[in-house]
């Protein structure tokens, strides 16, 4: 795949950018180098390697969650600039 002037215009148009005439040149140029790289790995023989999932065989060591303070409903509620006496009460931000 070759990338010209309109596939760089193209993909800035989906991505929502403006680019100059001399950043699209350089777009065209780094793109190219992209696509020349990729060109050469998959020439690489990976049929007898196992994908990754991860990066280390590392495992992740999670604490337990302990619960050090409570709090009722009433007293959370009480932190609340405007509340009723179940919710608090928010802006509303989304328009039907």
């Amino acid at each position: 795949m070759t990338i010209d002037k309109e596939t760089v215009d193209k993909i800035a148009h989906l991505a929502r950018l403006e680019l100059s005439a001399g950043e699209t040149d350089e777009m065209i140029k780094d793109m190219s180098k992209i696509l020349d790289f990729m060109a050469k790995l998959n020439e690489i023989d990976t049929s007898g390697v196992e994908p990754l999932v991860y990066m280390t065989d590392e495992v992740n060591v999670l604490r337990e969650d302990v619960v050090k303070q409570q709090i009722t409903h009433e007293e959370a509620l009480l932190n609340a600039p405007k509340h009723d006496d179940d919710y608090f009460l928010v802006a509303k931000v989304i328009e039907k």
